[in-house]
């Protein structure tokens, strides 16, 4: 047998900017000159989700202006190419083969680069293309909803939905960087914008107590939407989940544990079962009540603090239940209790379920009671808040 061991080094890039393509704006420049090799200049194809390319109609002539303005670093290797925006775009492998198809006809190469400039659903989708394309072309993402920024845009992962399963279908692949531009959620409808507040509460509650308190402490701007309160949420969210992909020995989720999925079992499947018109924000607040009533019964956490807990959900705007928590199968089986055997399978080893047993600490557990999982989605439903 022959067995050598290797290790690769990679860094995690977060910028937080301002009107990222403002002529003056030397953020992105200054990251594209470090990107290129020697003194070539570095081609880039965007993407653009179409939700942000309909509400920002400066933003395409902004970029334009932006690399004629900084030629000697980048250039557009062809016009942006728009992709359908929303988590349906995932469900859909033909637009995958549209995103290499576009990067094959631009000619791309591994020194090149591909700009993903939308929500979690369209980040999710191109940059597999791109991680698959030539076996991975460079992606800088431009994360461009309060989901985004502050947790799945500033991750490891990618992926599509397939086998009516979400992200069955992915790859790990680290971005080149990640670009936080606040003034793209300026354009946000509401409904989009409130829903990163509940990953900012759910790394709280696993990693870091004192921002709790201070999501505790600002719940009536951050329910009102005000943009400080807003942002501060969102970066901090952002520092404690790149924090724990690059501190916690594993990355590329080779074990079995996930922490930052608190709540997601349920919000996957709760996904899925509305056919996706629970947005994944809204999913994750409904999982995680579930899971904080859970362990209430389970004597894993005191029922003051689940209260206070779901108290703050709902204070910045969120419902914690919703009807297709009790659809049932023909055969009667509640069809949310499927999604504990698939994020086991989406794990690829034994069931690992994060649960919070006090505020800033997780606990993992390895098996769930089922009577107490219908109990508490039956008590959720009939409370209807």
């Amino acid at each position: 047998m022959l067995e050598r061991t290797f290790k690769v080094e990679y860094a995690q890039r977060v910028l937080f900017t301002r009107d990222m393509f403002g002529l003056e704006n030397h953020v992105l420049r200054d990251l594209l000159a470090s990107a290129r090799e020697g003194d070539r200049v570095t081609k880039a194809l965007v993407f653009v989700d179409s939700h942000v390319a309909e509400a920002r109609p400066d933003l395409l002539p902004a970029l334009e202006a932006y690399a004629a303005a900084h030629s000697t670093v980048f250039s557009l290797a062809a016009p942006a190419v728009i992709v359908p925006g929303g988590e349906t775009c995932k469900n859909d492998f033909a637009i995958v083969q549209q995103c290499w198809e576009a990067i094959s006809e631009a000619c791309l190469d591994r020194h090149s680069l591909v700009f993903v400039i939308g929500g979690g659903a369209v980040l999710d989708l191109v940059c597999f293309a791109a991680s698959t394309a030539h076996r991975g072309i460079r992606h800088v993402r431009f994360p461009t909803t309060t989901l985004s920024q502050g947790d799945g845009g500033v991750g490891v992962k990618n992926g599509v939905n397939y086998f009516g399963k979400k992200n069955w279908v992915g790859s790990f692949s680290v971005p080149y960087a990640i670009v936080n531009d606040f003034a793209l959620l300026e354009t946000l409808p509401i409904r989009e914008k409130r829903c990163g507040l509940i990953e900012a509460i759910k790394v709280s509650l696993i990693r870091d107590a004192e921002f709790y308190h201070w999501l505790e402490q600002n719940a009536d701007a951050l329910a009102e939407l005000e943009p400080d309160a807003v942002e501060r949420a969102v970066r901090r969210s952002a520092e404690l989940h790149v924090e724990h992909i690059t501190t916690n020995g594993d990355p590329f989720e080779l074990g079995s544990a996930r922490p930052l999925d608190f709540g997601h079992w349920v919000a996957h499947k709760l996904e899925q079962v509305s056919h996706f018109e629970i947005k994944h924000g809204e999913a994750v607040a409904i999982g995680m009540a579930v899971d904080l009533r859970y362990s209430v019964k389970a004597g894993i956490l005191d029922d003051a603090t689940a209260q206070r807990i779901i108290s703050l959900i709902r204070r910045v705007g969120f419902a914690t239940y919703a009807p297709q928590l009790l659809e049932s199968t023909k055969d009667g089986e509640l069809v949310i209790l499927a999604g504990l055997e698939e994020f086991r399978e989406h794990l690829g080893g034994e069931l690992t379920i994060t649960l919070v047993p006090e505020i800033g600490r997780k606990l993992e557990v390895h098996e769930m009671n089922t009577s107490y999982i219908v109990d508490t989605l039956k008590e959720l439903v009939e409370a209807r808040v």
